[in-house]
């Protein structure tokens, strides 16, 4: 039997539905979704297997104009990944109107000169006359490609793009056992899942300024997991945000974390979190490092 397999880049504006996406098409929770810029800071891969093609979704950063080390970093990834990339797929958002980051991003693909394919999100929140204007718009961005109205919330859509995704890619055998969904580092994947529930609940600067490490994992006696994760702020008035009053925001962050990794894990777990200040941490290269944010 004759196999395909291979990379295929999401690139979008921050928001754009990229992680809901992933998910969706892989049939489980790989990467973390919110609607706060930078949910996505590593390069995520989410792998979805049929009977004869491997589909590796590479859900990449929002692009944006750099502006630190750490954002510095994302926009290189994403540059890395479009080149390497078997096929690049746009995501736009459709409830928002085509601006400057679109275009931007579309010169981008053209430049690397990898086949691609549009997708215009969240049409279940359109109506018809918003999503013929969206599709025509987005004809006009200059990327020659197949231009898919679609909604990675509900699913709609996704079939016909997951299949001229497909036949873009190269004949090969697969790349990751047919079982696997995503080759994250576990204690990376354990982290994000904590940031994401740290990010449904803050606003303003805090999201952008905390970033989650797991310093332990521990299995006692009596077979319990104990997980000890540090969450990182840069000021003490984040961290306090954080804290909350009488401990009432870690708390809520660790109880709602807590279902998603056992999920993950499919074991009972103990969390531990931390909350500690690192002035400056987005500009630290050395922490950068160690968080995997290459």
């Amino acid at each position: 039997m004759r196999t395909r397999s291979g990379f295929v880049a999401l690139a979008g504006r921050p928001n754009a539905g990229k992680s809901t996406l992933v998910n969706c098409i892989v049939g489980g929770k790989v990467a973390i979704v919110s609607d706060k810029p930078q949910t996505t800071r590593r390069e995520i891969r989410g792998i979805a297997t049929g009977d004869d093609w491997q589909l590796v979704l590479v859900d990449l950063p929002g692009v944006q104009r750099p502006r630190d080390p750490l954002t510095e970093r994302m926009q290189r990834r994403v540059e890395r990944a479009l080149a390497d990339a078997d096929a690049v797929l746009f995501m736009l958002n459709g409830e928002q109107r085509i601006g400057a980051g679109d275009r931007f991003i579309a010169n981008a693909i053209v430049n690397v000169g990898v086949p691609a394919v549009l997708a215009l999100n969240k049409i279940d929140r359109l109506d018809r006359p918003r999503t013929v204007s969206g599709l025509a718009t987005a004809a006009e961005l200059g990327v020659h490609g197949e231009i898919f109205p679609i909604s990675a919330r509900t699913g709609d859509g996704l079939e016909p793009l997951v299949a001229e995704l497909v036949s873009m890619l190269p004949e090969g055998p697969f790349l990751y056992p047919p079982e696997d969904k995503s080759d994250l580092a576990e204690q990376v994947r354990l982290a994000e899942l904590i940031r994401e529930q740290v990010l449904l609940r803050t606003r303003e600067e805090v999201p952008h300024s905390v970033e989650v490490e797991i310093a332990e994992m521990d299995e006692r006696d009596d077979g319990l997991l104990v997980i000890q994760a540090r969450v990182w702020a840069e000021t003490e008035s984040q961290k306090g945000i954080l804290v909350g009053a009488g401990g009432r925001m870690v708390k809520a962050v660790g109880s709602a974390a807590r279902p998603e990794i056992e999920s993950m894990l499919g074991r009972h777990i103990h969390l531990e979190l931390q909350v500690r200040v690192r002035k400056g941490w987005r500009r630290d290269e050395a922490l950068l490092d160690r968080l995997g944010l290459e």
